[in-house]
């Protein structure tokens, strides 16, 4: 089962691109997820919405999955930007 991490984030004006919509803006949740083998995925959704959409080069391998909660900080903040 993988570990995940998520946090509320406010992408600043070019968005978040994904590689099954295309760019999303507005209030998202990212969720960072780690697969026992360190096999890493960083996914948006819109705030409370159901579906979850693969941030465009957000996938990885993680030689330690216990690494997943520094990724995720560096995820958030590299995405999250509600100042723009």
């Amino acid at each position: 089962m993988a570990e995940q991490r998520t946090a509320d984030i406010v992408p600043g004006p070019g968005g978040v691109m994904t590689d099954e919509v295309g760019v999303i803006t507005g209030d998202l949740t990212l969720r960072t997820e780690v697969e026992p083998d360190g096999a890493l995925t960083l996914r948006v959704q819109y705030r409370e919405a159901a579906e979850w959409y693969v941030v465009t080069g957000g996938r990885a391998h993680l030689a330690d999955p216990a690494d997943i909660d520094a990724v995720h900080a560096v995820a958030v903040g590299l995405l999250n930007r509600p100042e723009g």
